[in-house]
């Protein structure tokens, strides 16, 4: 057994990440940042939870670019194919939950 306090863990460089734990196929990982990543889609499914900081999620639709406003215990939620990129204000700590191997 382990508690993990995401506000102390920083990484030496953006999304620097701490693997938590592998369950069947997924990961679970905190991540640090504060640079954005880059645009990418996933190969299956990913939660995204800001654990501490603000982050602007983009994301790409038949309807254009929108930013999605995410605080300190929201959560994103990508399907399959979803284009997406994270802009961090500032440090952020983010655990995301995704495939094993996932973009």
């Amino acid at each position: 057994m382990q508690v993990i306090r995401a506000r102390d863990f920083t990484g030496r460089s953006a999304w620097d990440a701490l693997s938590i734990e592998r369950i069947d196929n997924a990961t679970v990982r905190l991540h640090w940042t504060d640079q954005p990543y880059r645009w990418h889609i996933n190969d299956g499914p990913e939660v995204f939870a800001v654990l501490d900081g603000r982050v602007d999620m983009h994301v790409r639709t038949a309807g254009g670019e929108q930013v999605l406003h995410l605080e300190t215990g929201d959560i994103f939620h990508a399907e399959p194919g979803d284009e997406h990129v994270a802009h961090p204000l500032g440090e952020a700590r983010i655990m995301v939950i995704e495939r094993s191997g996932s973009d």
